[in-house]
């Protein structure tokens, strides 16, 4: 018991930081990509959103491995844009609290646009033919109807999509190494603690990551349950 306490009152909280951190920022650019992309795909035909569909749903059935190995080799400072990025702007990606955004964003964006899909198409088309019989123009009828309408499958699908950035591991690994105190996160602490043979600290870890992970699970049931 006194271990226990020695270990949990050394804790290095950093892990936790920059996982929260990453989730947050992660989600608020996947909110925006994911609901502009789930709204152009109204307008689409079959075979268009079948293929937006099928783009969006790779990261989700792939290992996040092969994301981070295509996040690699796109953001390589021998490639085209790692260069350009740079070279222009002085911004590199690799081994970066970036590369931990981007990789979050790229595993954790098809989420936010299949819930923000799921819930535009549940609006009764009947409100938006009649806002457009009514004369009101395209950006307003987004603004003030089909969002706020749409609102609990938008709130779940930020919930999920946090919970997905807080608990990524392997595109983050890939893309942004395992720095302590710059790109470690609480995935790649467990990781790290358990190949150190410290089992102890990693099931404080890992009971930390079960309280939190239930506290986005619960608070997505209950804004599920009120649409």
């Amino acid at each position: 018991m006194e271990n226990l306490v020695e270990i949990f009152t050394k804790l290095d909280w950093s892990p936790l930081i920059i996982s929260i951190k990453t989730a947050i920022v992660a989600t608020i650019i996947s909110f925006f990509i994911g609901v502009y992309l789930a709204k152009k795909a109204m307008s689409f035909s079959k075979k268009r959103k079948a293929f937006l569909d099928g783009v969006m749903s790779l990261p989700m059935v792939l290992p996040p491995t092969v994301a981070g190995f295509i996040l690699l080799i796109v953001f390589s400072k021998r490639r085209f844009l790692g260069s350009f990025l740079l070279e222009n702007f002085n911004i590199s990606v690799l081994q970066t609290w970036l590369g931990c955004v981007i990789a979050a964003t790229v595993i954790a964006l098809p989420l936010m646009y299949q819930n923000a899909r799921a819930a535009f198409e549940q609006v009764d088309k009947n409100l938006i033919y009649a806002a457009r019989t009514l004369g009101i123009n395209e950006k307003k009828i987004f603004y003030k109807i089909l969002l706020p309408v749409s609102k609990p499958g938008l709130m779940s699908g930020s919930i999920l999509c946090f919970a997905r950035a807080m608990g990524e591991y392997g595109a983050t690994s890939m893309i942004a190494g395992n720095i302590q105190g710059k790109t470690g996160t609480i995935s790649q602490t467990i990781a790290m603690v358990i190949n150190d043979g410290n089992y102890l600290k990693a099931g404080i870890w890992v009971v930390i990551v079960l309280i939190i992970s239930f506290v986005i699970i619960y608070s997505a049931n209950v804004t599920m349950s009120k649409k």
